[in-house]
């Protein structure tokens, strides 16, 4: 599927976390949310990020909204990344890239000078009616909560 943009409506999705278990999209009805697809836990970039999201997961909460973190990681990984890491945030495990195939969030990216395939990083706003309000695609780990800070007006 191509990029999501503002206004569109997020696709369902049901995912396992790194206990195992289920998550839905509808299970954060009414909430705003955000949605960041990252390519592999444990790497630089990634810790970074994942990082700057638990540093800042106060603030963000204290504005409404949910954080959550999506990559082809497996549910193990996830709870090494978690516990390594002290993430106080929900992480959730798309193996196959199905749902980072429906948002845009999986592609062609230019890696060091070669095109790959692999997970675009990238950050979806979604209000609590399941819309899109920010589709960030192609984002820097390094500053990016900064960015949404900014661009949510925390």
């Amino acid at each position: 599927m191509s990029r999501l943009e503002v206004g569109n409506k997020v696709p369902a999705f049901s995912l396992k976390d790194a206990e195992g278990k289920s998550h839905k999209l509808s299970d954060f009805s009414g909430k705003q949310v955000i949605l960041y697809f990252y390519p592999a836990a444990m790497t630089p970039g990634c810790t970074k990020q994942a990082c700057d999201f638990r540093d800042n997961l106060n603030s963000l909460k204290s504005a409404g909204y949910t954080v959550i973190g999506i990559s082809p990681d497996s549910p193990e990984k996830l709870k090494q990344f978690i516990e390594y890491e002290k993430l106080n945030f929900l992480l959730l495990s798309d193996p196959e890239h199905k749902y980072m195939e429906k948002v845009g969030a999986w592609g062609e990216k230019n890696l060091y000078g070669k095109i790959v395939t692999g997970v675009i990083r990238s950050t979806l706003i979604v209000n609590g009616k399941g819309m899109v309000t920010h589709a960030m695609y192609g984002v820097k780990a390094t500053g990016h909560v900064a960015k949404l800070h900014k661009d949510l007006g925390i």
